[in-house]
């Protein structure tokens, strides 16, 4: 079962202990029970509450469960379980903010109500004076909770069921979000991990990193108080000839923002679209200096991508995304083997896949110019800020081993998510708004294609699928300052309203999800962490190296033809007009020539020229893209499905073998450290290290493929088999490979 535990600190009761039938709880109706809260965090206060309430396991034909008390508070839908919880190894990857029987109210996606053999969605306006038998809550994580009300009080029971879903899917302000409760009443030290993960909310910080990649563009600091453009960051970075005016012309629609330098001279910018339909073609001839102020940035040449153009749209991504996410919400064991029959097909005909395969195939587009052909290129879309984020993020991934690394991960994320200005608030629905137009997982698209690199090339990136799986839930934990705004200017104005209103505590201070402390000790971090990880060398100073050009990396792709500028010479005057003439030719013929012939074939032979050389995993990545290379994010999706797992098996579980590993290879290090030192003070022996709390409760524990967020007890064993009467009514149906999938491998899932 889920191995998160319960907030606060008091732990849930496992839901495969001391199950009760129907029949038991009947005896006990009459019987008054105290109803059991949990240990609230600062801030959080309980809504209302029902006892008696039955949490079902999946196997419907049982009908098995889990008797105990319901509750809702501003922070979450929580059960509490009657059983009395026995001395029980502490897990081993525990959530401080919730538990396994908790759920932010923010990650509820949609509710159901179980009327006798029906299940209806439910609505805010369908709840006046009705309540379902059972509530059926689906999780944004995937996760599937049933509750039965059918032995409350009727009173309990109406209560319980409307605030649920007037507290989970009403729409609500901003200031209602529990971030704020919590953070008023909660003090958070200034968190180390801060020291090396770049926010980019100061200008030190976007100085640092152009030095980093060499970059020839210059910081704008004018706009820290919001003075230039509300859309813009505090601080960004412009191609060296883009004057003040040029930032304020359009409120930074057109301008072209830095994201990176490649060691060549050229560099990546993104920018949002302008509205071209005017009569009095402003757009278009600030649209042109602006691409002639990207051109000039290293060797007068300059592509352009519209992404608009090229990828899907949000609402695409949404209505994909929609269909996807259902083929992994299983309410019944019996659910999961219909789903079964026609599984792969059905998800290969959602298209989130093939939408995971397109950007990557752009990301490479846009390697391949910066690194093949030493272009400056140019992404915009309408509004910069979704997958021109997706896009930039993902090429720098490929094309710098600096952000395949924890702390330069997470830099990247502030950088062109955070500070870039993405839609977090409306994107992810934090507010529970009606209007669903904006809602799109654009975020979780770029953590999927993330994946996809991590899966290809482990041992080229530091933190750990875990990671990547812990950062998509967090999204929906309502406490994060990292999530819950749509832009800098619209954080600074709401928390500008939260300290005016709350002066005399002193200013509000809300966590970003960097700061894993809120929610994972040190032990459960250390899962975070990649133990294939290959870390760069470190070269041995007194050991000369050979001469090379600097900024040259191993780059693993045939030699690129670099363009050298003309010397300066007698003919220097005539060279710069030829120079102007030959940039407005391009780009004219850029601009006006959006038909031209795409570059897929390009690409493939930019990749194929990369995969014959040696792979290097602090240099280029290119992910394949061929067909079964592009494959489901497993522990994220199965991870709640007992019948997928492989106990005892699985990547995650040699992972974590590996880890182990490694921990007693560096404590035996460290012990002949300390011998050796101890031999030449006072030639005594150290002792044998015992073994530690950690390593026996992993001896406990029985790991599965789902692990760190499944974990089963030697004690418990658990075989997935094909109920009788559905196994039954399939061979009576003849043969399985006729049932409409011509896919055999559909019977079939790992």
């Amino acid at each position: 079962m889920l191995s998160l535990g319960s907030g606060g600190g008091k732990s849930a009761k496992p839901s495969f202990v001391s199950y009760v039938t129907p029949e038991e709880i009947n005896s006990e109706k009459d019987t008054p029970k105290e109803e059991k809260h949990p240990d609230l965090l600062p801030g959080e206060v309980v809504f209302c509450s029902a006892s008696t309430v039955l949490k079902l396991t999946q196997d419907e034909l049982s009908q098995r469960g889990t008797f105990g008390t319901l509750l809702c508070t501003n922070f979450r839908v929580s059960f509490i379980s009657d059983e009395e919880t026995g001395e029980e190894t502490a897990p081993l990857f525990k959530n401080k903010l919730y538990g396994e029987n908790d759920i932010p109210l923010s990650c509820v996606d949609n509710i159901y109500g179980g009327y006798e053999d029906k299940r209806k969605l439910v609505t805010g306006s369908q709840v006046k004076n009705k309540y379902p038998s059972k509530i059926i809550i689906h999780c944004k994580d995937l996760r599937v909770f049933q509750f039965a009300l059918t032995f409350c009080k009727e009173e309990d029971a109406k209560r319980i069921f409307q605030g649920i879903v007037h507290h989970c899917l009403e729409p609500k302000s901003l200031k209602n979000i529990f971030a704020f409760s919590f953070c008023e009443n909660t003090a958070f030290p200034e968190m180390q991990m801060q020291q090396r993960t770049m926010m980019f909310d100061s200008a030190e910080d976007w100085a640092q990193d152009l030095k980093r990649t060499k970059g020839s563009c210059r910081l704008v600091t004018e706009n820290a108080n919001f003075g230039l453009s509300p859309n813009l960051p505090q601080y960004f970075i412009v191609p060296e000839s883009v004057s003040e005016a040029d930032m304020t012309l359009f409120q930074g629609k057109g301008l072209p923002i830095w994201c990176w330098s490649h060691h060549s001279g050229c560099a990546l910018f993104k920018t949002s679209n302008l509205p071209l339909q005017q009569e009095d073609n402003v757009p278009q001839s600030y649209m042109e200096k602006m691409l002639t102020a990207v051109a000039h940035n290293y060797l007068y040449s300059v592509k352009t991508e519209d992404l608009s153009d090229t990828l899907p749209t949000v609402q695409d991504i949404q209505l994909s995304y929609s269909k996807f996410k259902q083929f992994f919400f299983i309410d019944s064991t019996t659910d999961f083997w219909v789903s079964d029959m026609k599984w792969f097909s059905s998800l290969d005909n959602c298209g989130w896949l093939d939408i995971i395969r397109q950007c990557l195939q752009k990301a490479m587009e846009v390697v391949e110019c910066l690194e093949k052909e030493n272009n400056n290129v140019l992404i915009m879309e309408d509004g910069g800020s979704d997958l021109c984020c997706v896009i930039s993020s993902l090429a720098q991934l490929m094309l710098d081993s600096y952000y395949r690394t924890l702390q330069g991960f997470q830099s990247l994320v502030q950088k062109e998510w955070v500070a870039g200005g993405h839609n977090f608030l409306d994107r992810c629905n934090q507010l529970h708004l009606k209007d669903k137009e904006n809602v799109s997982p654009v975020f979780l698209l770029f953590l999927e294609c993330v994946w996809q690199l991590l899966q290809q090339y482990g041992p080229a990136f530091q933190f750990s699928e875990t990671y990547l799986t812990v950062l998509s839930d967090s999204i929906h934990v309502p406490v994060f300052s990292t999530f819950l705004f749509n832009s800098q200017h619209h954080r600074a104005s709401i928390l500008r309203q939260a300290d005016s209103s709350h002066s005399q505590r002193g200013t509000l201070n809300c966590p970003t999800v960097w700061d894993w402390s809120v929610q994972f000790d040190c032990k459960a971090q250390q899962l975070f962490i990649n133990p294939l990880y290959a870390e760069k060398p470190k070269l041995d100073k007194s050991m000369r190296r050979p001469h090379r050009p600097k900024h040259q990396r191993q780059l693993s792709l045939p030699s690129a033809t670099f363009k050298t500028p003309p010397k300066k010479g007698f003919f220097k005057d005539e060279t710069d007009s030829l120079k102007k003439i030959l940039r407005v030719k391009r780009i004219s013929r850029w601009m006006l020539s959006p038909d031209s012939p795409q570059p897929s074939s390009t690409s493939r032979e930019f990749y194929e020229a990369w995969q014959r050389k040696p792979l290097d995993y602090h240099g280029l990545l290119l992910p394949c893209l061929d067909g079964p290379a592009v494959r489901i994010w497993m522990q994220r999706y199965l991870r709640w499905i007992q019948e997928v797992q492989i106990f005892g098996g699985g990547l995650v579980t040699v992972l974590s073998k590996v880890s182990d590993l490694l921990d007693e290879v560096q404590e035996l290090q460290r012990q002949l450290d300390r011998h050796s030192s101890s031999l030449t003070s006072n030639h005594q022996r150290p002792r044998p290290r015992p073994i530690s709390a950690e390593t026996d409760s992993r001896l406990s524990v029985l790991l599965s493929s789902s692990f760190p967020f499944t974990t089963l007890k030697n004690n418990w064993s658990y075989k997935p088999a094909i109920p009788t009467g559905l196994l039954q009514s399939l061979m009576n149906s003849g043969n399985l490979a006729d049932t409409e999938d011509d896919d055999q491998e559909s019977l079939v899932r790992a």
